[in-house]
């Protein structure tokens, strides 16, 4: 026995019928017309797919990347972080921001002991 919340719409008695063409889902009729719609919905959202991932491909082939830019300060706040540069000073002279600093100084963690990691 089924609850309330997992009931489908035929099981709760609801049925939609369409006033122009007199057309519903009610009986078996009803029913190959939902099957039909479902079939042509999935049909269209694999062919959507199809696309994006096709321009996808082409944009990746002619140069362009995804993703978020990077901070223009990154390059030279990571280049003062490895010199043990504080959050202050590498502000400072760069702009970035606290979760910024302390993002790069993890990555630039995880990089120098990637070795070490992977050694254990």
């Amino acid at each position: 026995m089924h609850n309330s919340a997992s009931s489908s719409a035929k099981e709760k008695g609801i049925a939609i019928r369409f006033l122009e063409n007199g057309l519903g889902t009610e009986g078996t009729m009803g029913k190959m017309v939902i099957q039909i719609l479902a079939v042509v919905a999935e049909a269209e959202r694999e062919r959507i797919l199809e696309r994006t991932n096709d321009g996808r491909v082409v944009a990746m082939a002619s140069g362009v990347r995804f993703g978020r830019k990077p901070h223009p300060a990154t390059a030279s706040s990571l280049t003062l972080i490895q010199q043990g540069l504080s959050f202050k000073a590498v502000s400072e002279k760069t702009g970035i921001s606290r979760p910024t600093y302390f993002r790069l100084k993890r990555r630039l963690f995880t990089v120098e002991n990637k070795g070490v990691l992977s050694a254990m």
